[in-house]
């Protein structure tokens, strides 16, 4: 069984997807920590790779960019699929001076201007949450890396050029660091009763002004990536 955007049989993926905006994220993650890794899923280019870390059966696969392209991709792995656990491994860019580029933060919770919440009808404003399962294992996996993670609440906006200064308005309120997906995807989990995370590296801090290069972003983002595989390993215990 397969869908519009996913070629894979079902039982390729494992109960962990880690999940970069970037399909070359995706491939590199897979070459550089996965054992074995296969490639499950090329639809539309966006990669999709199982193989296995420390023993346990794990998958990484892209989400393309903003909500409502990880809305498809997180929704048919968790109600498809039978994926338990999306981790996404992304980028963002950090709203308060002192967040240093390649840093790592969790989003407890993802703020957002975008509409998806819209189409449960709830007659209110839902605030989406990540899986505390999931941020304890993640918070407890960086202190064993020796990573330093700040946890607080992202900020998912759909648009990426923020002529409005909204960021500006975002970062008043509190949140770390701006990104274009998690709200969406915390909001299908909550859905469709799974777990789901977002840990992103810093690319850019929008207040110095300091920024990755294309490059260093596909590449260098190893720290958020550890702890997003050894997430997906205590979520087997």
């Amino acid at each position: 069984m397969s869908t519009p955007h996913n070629n894979a049989p079902l039982g390729a993926f494992g109960k962990t997807v880690l999940m970069p905006g970037d399909p070359l994220r995706a491939k590199f993650i897979a070459e550089t920590f996965l054992e074995n890794p296969q490639l499950v899923n090329n639809v539309r280019g966006v990669q999709g790779y199982t193989g296995t870390y420390k023993g346990v059966k794990v998958s990484v696969m892209a989400s393309g960019m903003g909500i409502p392209s990880i809305g498809i991709y997180s929704y048919e792995l968790y109600n498809v699929y039978g994926v338990e656990n999306i981790i996404r491994v992304g980028s963002a860019g950090a709203l308060r001076a002192e967040l240093e580029l390649g840093s790592v933060v969790a989003g407890m919770g993802a703020s957002t201007n975008s509409n998806f919440i819209n189409q449960y009808e709830l007659g209110g404003t839902f605030a989406p949450i990540c899986s505390y399962e999931l941020l304890a294992a993640a918070v407890e996996s960086a202190k064993e890396l020796g990573v330093k993670m700040p946890v607080g609440n992202l900020y998912s906006s759909d648009t990426f050029y923020d002529d409005a200064g909204r960021n500006a308005r975002f970062a008043k309120m509190g949140c770390l660091a701006v990104e274009m997906e998690a709200a969406g995807l915390y909001c299908n989990a909550a859905y469709l009763g799974k777990r789901a995370l977002a840990i992103c590296s810093i690319s850019d801090n929008l207040v110095t002004g300091v920024e990755l290069s294309p490059e260093d972003r596909q590449t260098t983002f190893t720290n958020m990536m550890k702890i997003a595989l050894e997430v997906a390993v205590k979520m087997e215990k």
